[in-house]
């Protein structure tokens, strides 16, 4: 049976939102709002008009208006026998790019894609980007150059890292098209061809692909998914290979999910100031804590040189392509003349809809936590259930397990898998030497119901894998 909704129920989640005129088209647009922000979830019955009218005080012809222009922009859809029933506009060619995921079954509707550990949009981003839209026109009798950023956004980021413990201005920020597009830009203004760059391994492929481009030479520290970091051996690799330049990711690593405690923090960042390496920190994930934890202060806390990347795309959602750096006044000018030679500029819109919802985060984060809980618990479920020889370390946060497989057969499950219409990127895409083919990463933002298909698919992928040991992917998946 479909799910429905009160009358009732959405009175109370409207508010005061529809009232204003033309009261149909206000009426209109607030329920367009709830159903785009998942409020109401697509699929659900709608009140009948009747009920909506005596709920919400209006004419029966108000509610007919407000429904008929729903059902022309594709946000409802009236069945025989089933009423109004929320629906969400389809989208021309799909909801995502494939080229993130090459292969034959990358444009099935059918396939679910587990290469990306990324938030569907959470309630309020349509009505963020709805109030950037109408402030935009105050911006149109300029250029819409803001090479560093948004004052405005640039203030709110500053707010949070002084919040966290980091006493910051906004003059240290410099907003970018995504974080990748800060990794690219520090690459560029820190690193020259040749220099030695210490990287974590496992790592985001991503960041590793861009450091390669840059012609710089990597030097691997271990992530050990139960032992974390091991103090020693950065000590030992600083000392070795002295690189000018490291790239950390203290919060939440991705793919491990490991947190860092505060007394490595403290002494990897006494190694690193020591000799005089220029540490990145890629704090993507660090609001993403999902069970009781004490967040320890932040790795910039440590290093005084230190140069921190964020971004909106974990925090917030995977299509709001913001980022962020955070560097110390001396290196602040050097870091905008790299970023000129890249682009001029985050869009105006994104940045506008991002300082909105910024004043949202702690109900944006709450309703991310909700749902990342109840996807990594019916995942590791599943996993009991059907696949329990994969080991992982349960993650306190962040979007993923790091699951050991039984035999190396990474790169074959993520073949076999792709022929059962699930999409994964195995081990080796996480390394710079194509190691780590006893590892799998899965992440949990997509949903539980998802999740458990996902699980039935990969148990008859695993089978497949064991009996074909040698079979490899068409194609190499970006990983997100």
């Amino acid at each position: 049976m479909a799910r429905s909704i009160t009358a009732v129920r959405v009175q109370k989640l409207l508010g005061s939102s529809w009232e204003r005129s033309p009261v149909y088209a206000a009426l209109a647009d607030g329920l367009r709002l709830l159903i785009s922000d998942g409020r109401i979830p697509a699929g659900t019955r709608l009140p009948s008009e009747r009920e909506l009218t005596t709920a919400l005080g209006v004419s029966r012809t108000t509610v007919t208006r407000a429904y008929d222009q729903l059902r022309e922009r594709g946000y409802l859809r009236s069945r025989q026998g089933s009423g109004s029933v929320a629906s969400v506009p389809q989208v021309v060619g799909g909801r995502t790019d494939s080229v993130l995921s090459p292969g034959p079954e990358a444009g099935n509707a059918d396939t679910l894609d587990l290469t990306c550990a990324a938030p569907v949009s959470p309630p309020g981003v349509a009505a963020a980007f709805e109030a950037a839209v109408d402030e935009l026109p105050a911006f149109l009798g300029g250029t819409g150059y803001f090479p560093s950023g948004l004052p405005a956004l640039k203030e709110r980021i500053a707010s949070r890292y002084t919040e966290r413990g980091l006493s910051t201005s906004p003059e240290q920020i410099l907003v970018t098209n995504g974080a990748l597009s800060a990794t690219a830009v520090v690459a560029r203004g820190l690193i020259s061809v040749g220099d030695r760059v210490m990287v974590e391994t496992p790592g985001y492929p991503n960041t590793l692909a861009s450091l390669l481009r840059t012609g710089a030479r990597l030097v691997t520290t271990t992530v050990d998914p139960e032992a974390g970091w091991d103090t020693d051996a950065v000590r030992a690799t600083i000392r070795r290979a002295a690189p000018t330049t490291a790239f950390v990711v203290p919060d939440f690593h991705n793919p491990t999910g490991s947190l860092m405690p505060e007394e490595q923090r403290e002494e990897i960042g006494e190694a690193l100031a020591a000799s005089d390496v220029v540490t990145v920190v890629d704090e993507t994930l660090v609001d993403m804590a999902l069970d009781e934890v004490t967040m320890p202060a932040p790795m910039a806390a440590h290093v005084t040189d230190c140069i921190t990347i964020g971004s909106a795309s974990k925090a917030f959602w995977g299509g709001l392509r913001v980022g962020w750096i955070r560097a110390p006044h001396p290196r602040a000018g050097d870091l905008i003349s790299a970023r000129l030679a890249l682009d001029l500029g985050a869009p105006l819109v994104e940045q506008l809809a991002l300082t909105h919802l910024m004043g949202m985060r702690t109900e944006v984060l709450r309703h991310h936590q909700e749902q990342l809980r109840a996807s990594r618990q019916a995942l590791t479920d599943a996993l009991t259930r059907l696949l329990p020889d994969w080991r992982y370390v349960l993650p306190r946060g962040g979007m993923a397990l790091w699951c050991e497989l039984p035999e190396p057969l990474s790169t074959a499950l993520a073949s076999s898998a792709e022929r059962q219409g699930v999409l994964l990127a195995p081990g080796p895409s996480f390394t710079s030497d194509g190691s780590h083919e006893r590892f799998v990463r899965l992440p949990y933002s997509r949903s539980a119901e998802e999740l458990e298909v996902a699980v039935d698919r990969l148990a008859l992928a695993w089978e497949d894998a064991q009996r074909h040991p040698r079979t490899k992917r068409g194609g190499v998946p970006l990983v997100a």
